[in-house]
């Protein structure tokens, strides 16, 4: 069942916009406390695709581990919202842990492409919320314990997708605002655990930004693993159909049990 991330109204929302985020849970059935993914599909912050949502909530499951397809705001929505939604959905899942049978200290978060830069963003802008509490489920943390990032957008400043930059920010947006959403500059060294994947010729989002933000873990000693694969198009999801890139899955897997999800 879908839940809406804030019952009572969510913050910057206006009534003649799209909708109210809201978090779908694919839960499993196990008898022992468990990790949980949130998962944030990509659509350069214009729409979220649907083949990076279900999909791999369903594939998380066959491994042992809830899953949750945050539905977060897109344009016309602008920053912060898309943060506030991907910081609630933790704190939520958090705070609801017990009844799922979820271990509270083993919540992650996975994202593709733009959904990518939504991870990114919320492993390196915990320690200040992106708004205002307003009841028992903001006094969780907003942390999450691993991050995923399937060719993700990073920089707003180098390599960059323009289409997420202008549906995030809007046309014109300061270079001082677009530095500080670009995540390679604000990695320390509290940040998640991370796993990485992109190709070489991703034509839409440059692999270099999956570099970036290597690099910037590698800097501030963040345990972290990438795959970088020489061939593939952007936003192939679990890539089922390509043998080469479809490996992820099972790297991610083996990565994932060494993290004790």
């Amino acid at each position: 069942m879908t839940n809406l991330l804030w019952p009572d109204g969510a913050p910057f929302f206006t009534s003649e916009q799209e909708y109210s985020p809201t978090i779908t849970p694919y839960l499993v059935n196990r008898k022992e406390e468990h990790g949980a993914i949130i998962i944030c599909p990509g659509g350069g912050y214009q729409h979220r695709a649907h083949h990076e949502g279900e999909p791999v909530a369903i594939w998380l499951n066959n491994l042992g581990i809830s899953a949750f397809v945050l539905n977060y705001r897109v344009s016309p929505y602008r920053h912060p919202a898309p943060l506030a939604d991907a910081q609630r959905a933790i704190r939520f899942v958090r705070h609801y842990a017990n009844e799922w049978n979820i271990d509270k200290q083993k919540i992650g978060i996975l994202g593709f492409s733009a959904g990518g830069h939504l991870v990114s963003t919320t492993s390196t802008h915990f320690e200040k919320g992106s708004y205002e509490a307003t009841d028992k489920i903001d006094l969780e943390s907003c942390r999450p314990d691993i991050a995923i990032l399937c060719y993700p957008v990073i920089s707003f400043t180098q390599h960059f997708h323009e289409g997420s930059v202008n549906n995030l920010l809007g046309e014109g947006t300061s270079e001082k605002l677009r530095v500080s959403l670009s995540s390679e500059n604000n990695v320390s060294d509290a940040a998640p655990p991370t796993f990485l994947w992109h190709t070489v010729d991703d034509a839409a989002v440059p692999v270099e930004n999956s570099m970036l933000y290597a690099q910037a873990l590698s800097k501030n000693n963040i345990p972290f693993e990438m795959h970088i694969f020489p061939h593939g198009r952007h936003g192939l999801g679990l890539s089922e159909d390509d043998p080469v890139v479809g490996k992820w899955t099972e790297l991610c897997e083996s990565w994932l049990d060494q993290q004790g999800f």
